[in-house]
Parts: structure tokens; C-alpha cells; sequence
């Protein structure tokens, strides 16, 4: 079913660690002449390229784009009550898991007078995008909004693709779970034409834009959100969920296969991918995935996924090589479950999220742990941090000198100016000791 990678007795390069790792065949590239041309026609015809889109590509032309508040608050009392436990219980812990990021304000005092002031600053407003898809995301809502307001974001506005079972509307609990956070302005759009919606704003919706994009979705949501970077911010390009197992003799691999089989469940390009130094877990696990991906209810996107060339058994000769697998794939999910995960987690230096031992699975990482679920995939956890408050901040260096202390530093800031064939430079600084 899945695919083994045999590295024992070798010793691969990181360069020919990079080159082995399975990945999807998914380019973001594709998609970016049909991104392009939907982006251009919202900016051009605003509300009505957005419904005409809708039709298209959704299926349903809604009655209304901006939805009225109304509409979110009566989501919210539409929850189940099981599912409003849920969501309130996750808003507390991310919200305490966020506040934990935030950077203290610091001023370091270089002399007498001379000061370098160190200040973090929320954007004012953010866009943050909700897929529909093969699956209902309000725990995407929970992870996007709440470490934006934890950084102080003023203004926060949602979208999220109309949905044909629902009359043109958002899902019903994507709603309800925005409505718990106060989120009371929100568009059923969806695709690249969101996207450029929250980049450029559309006037006769009365959507201003926003200046950063959060948020996951499909290649052409990512192709988007690629095209406007420069006009907004982005979080990242998000591509189809991944995780990675490094476990070894003592795992479980009842546990194992069926925590590759939750992230297998979401997409066709899910990656699922195993790293051991047990070829006798190895086998068990396999057969365990077997047989799972026959009973459970996608099995036959889960088997499109485990049978992809992004999944795969990796059989390495010691801990050591799957930690240096791992950072050379940089998982959005990265599970350790061995005898002593401490030890292996000193190895890691590329992951989105790290999950310990073998009460720690990802689905709890999805939901109630507190940490964020909006994490980079397609190895940009190598490079790139995942959701967090300090996403939402810019930080600032503000400088305030006094007169003797720009007296003490002036002769070298004329003599660098003077090095650079600068002369403006100099004289800015000395205009401030002579008469003119």
C-alpha cells in the first residue's frame, strides 16, 4: 500500500537527504494564470465577479456576499451545545498558548542619552480565509482570530467559500464560531477571488483591504495569495497536511497507523510518512494502516493518499538518521513517539509543530492542546514558523538621542558617510553643532 524508503547503511548528504524525501507533485505555479485572471476580474467588477465566481466555481450564487450580522449571531445560538463546548474550550487554551508568544517592549541604553527603543505593533486589519472543501474548519477559526486578537488586531474580517447546502451562506458553525469570537464581518467568498478581495478591497461591498492574509486553502487559494504578496502580507503558501513519525521499537503501531491515517483522512495529497529504525515495526505498522484504511469512512481518499508518492516507510539505521531525515523533509506535523522523545527532540531543528510521546497525537495539536494548527507544509517549516501572535506583530526600532550623545558618535558617523562618498550624510549630523 505504502511505499518503503530503505536508508540503512547509507549515509546521505543533506543535499541527497533533500532530494529523497517524498513530496506531492503539487505546483502552486500551475494555478497562477487562472489565480491571476480571477483576482483581476474582482478588482475590475467587484460584488458581481465575486457572485458570477460563486455560480462557477461553487455551485450556488449567493443571496448576498457581506453577510448581515444577524446571520452570525443567530449561528452562534444554532451550535450544538457539544460543539460550543468545544470551541470555548479551545479559545481559552490557544488564547492562553498565544499570550505566552508575545514579545516584551525593551529599551537598551547604548550611553548617557542615546537609546534604541524596542516596540512590537499589531497590524490594524487582517483577512483571514476559512476553506470548504472536503471538510467544516471552525477550529481554523479558532487558530487564525484568537492569536490576532491576543496581538491586538483592531480590525478582523472572515471569508469562507458559499456553500450550495446552505443557500449561498457560510457553513452554519464556521459562522457560529467566528460569532463566538466577536466576528461580526464576514463575506461568503471563496478561491483566489477572495483573495483578492482581502488584497485590494471591493468598494461596493464596503470591504476595505487588509493587510495581511491568513489562512489555508487549495493551490489556487495559494497561488492567490502568492500574487498579492506586496499588496498584503501573507502567513504562508499552506499546501496539503503532512506528518512525519519518527518511532522505534517500542512504539505502538496501532497508535502510529492510526495517527498517518488521521492526516491521511483530510486530502488525496495528504502526506503520511513513517520513519523508524524497526523493520519490524516497520511491517506491523503497515499492516495496521491496511487495515484501518479499508474500515474507515474516506477510505478511498485515504488510500489515494497513502498510495501517493508523498507517502512512505522510511527505514533508517538509528535515531539519529530519522532526526536528520526529519529536518530535511521539515513536517508540518512531526510525532516522536520512542522510548525517549526528549532525546530525539534535541536532534530537531525543522518542524511546525512537535508532538511527544505516545499521548501527544496530532489531532490533539488540531484541536484542544493549545498550540496553533495553522502550520507551513511542502518542507517551509525548514525556513518558516507556524501561526502565532507574533504573526500579527511588526516590530519597531525607534531612536532617541540627545544632543552630547550624538556629539560623542558624530566623528564616526562623518567619517563612514565620508568612506561611502556620502557627504549629505555627514552634514545632516554635524548641521546639528554649527551655526549654519
Amino acid at each position: 500500500m505504502i511505499q518503503t524508503i530503505d536508508l540503512r547503511g547509507l549515509r546521505p548528504s543533506r543535499t541527497e537527504l533533500l532530494s529523497l524525501v517524498p513530496r506531492s507533485s503539487t505546483d502552486v505555479s500551475a494555478a497562477t494564470q487562472v489565480a491571476t485572471e480571477l483576482i483581476a476580474d474582482v478588482r475590475l467588477r467587484g460584488r458581481e465577479a465575486l457572485l458570477d465566481q460563486a455560480e462557477r466555481l461553487d455551485g450556488v450564487r449567493p443571496e448576498r456576499v457581506r453577510l448581515d450580522p444577524t446571520d452570525v449571531s443567530a449561528a452562534v445560538d444554532g451550535l450544538s451545545v457539544d460543539v460550543r463546548d468545544a470551541l470555548e474550550e479551545a479559545i481559552v487554551r490557544v488564547r492562553a498558548a498565544s499570550e505566552a508568544q508575545l514579545p516584551r517592549p525593551a529599551v537598551t541604553t547604548l550611553a548617557p542619552g542615546a537609546e534604541v527603543i524596542q516596540r512590537w505593533v499589531p497590524v490594524e486589519r487582517v483577512g483571514f480565509y476559512v476553506p470548504g472543501g472536503k471538510a467544516v474548519y471552525p477550529s481554523s477559526v479558532v487558530m487564525n482570530v484568537v492569536p490576532a486578537q491576543v496581538a491586538g488586531v483592531s480590525s478582523i474580517v472572515l471569508a469562507s467559500p458559499p456553500q450550495r447546502a446552505f443557500g449561498g451562506s457560510i457553513h452554519p458553525t464556521i459562522l457560529g464560531a467566528a460569532g463566538l469570537l466577536g466576528i461580526d464581518e464576514v463575506y461568503a467568498m471563496g478561491g483566489a477571488g477572495a483573495i483578492g478581495a482581502f488584497a485590494y478591497g471591493v468598494e461596493d461591498l464596503g470591504l476595505d483591504p487588509v493587510q495581511l492574509i491568513t489562512g489555508p486553502g487549495n493551490v489556487y487559494v495559494a497561488a492567490a495569495k502568492r500574487l498579492v504578496r506586496g499588496q498584503a502580507g501573507i502567513d504562508a503558501e499552506a499546501g496539503p497536511t503532512e506528518i512525519l513519525v519518527i518511532a522505534d521499537a517500542a512504539a505502538d503501531p496501532f497508535l502510529v497507523a492510526s495517527d498517518l491515517l488521521s492526516q491521511a483522512e483530510h486530502d488525496e495529497l495528504a502526506a503520511a510518512v513513517l520513519v523508524t529504525d524497526s523493520a519490524e515495526l516497520a511491517e506491523l505498522v503497515q499492516t495496521q494502516l491496511e487495515r484501518l484504511a479499508e474500515i474507515t469512512p474516506h477510505a478511498d481518499r485515504v488510500a489515494l493518499a497513502l498510495h501517493g508518492r508523498q507517502s512512505a516507510v522510511v527505514l533508517v539505521d538509528d535515531l539519529a538518521g530519522a532526526a536528520a531525515f526529519s529536518n530535511a523533509y521539515g513536517p508540518e506535523h512531526l510525532e516522536i513517539q520512542t522510548v525517549d522523545p526528549g532525546l530525539v527532540l534535541d536532534l530537531i531543528e525543522s518542524a511546525g509543530a512537535i508532538f511527544l510521546g505516545a499521548n501527544s497525537p496530532v489531532s490533539l495539536g488540531d484541536y484542544l492542546a493549545g498550540s496553533n494548527h495553522v502550520l507551513p507544509t511542502g518542507g517551509q517549516a525548514r525556513f518558516t514558523p507556524g501561526l502565532g501572535a507574533y504573526t500579527f506583530l511588526r516590530p519597531q526600532q525607534v531612536v532617541r538621542y540627545d544632543c552630547q550623545a550624538l556629539g560623542a558618535v558624530a566623528p564616526r558617523i562623518v567619517a563612514l558617510a565620508t568612506a561611502e562618498d556620502l557627504p549629505a550624510h555627514a552634514a545632516a549630523v554635524t548641521a546639528r553643532f554649527s551655526q549654519g
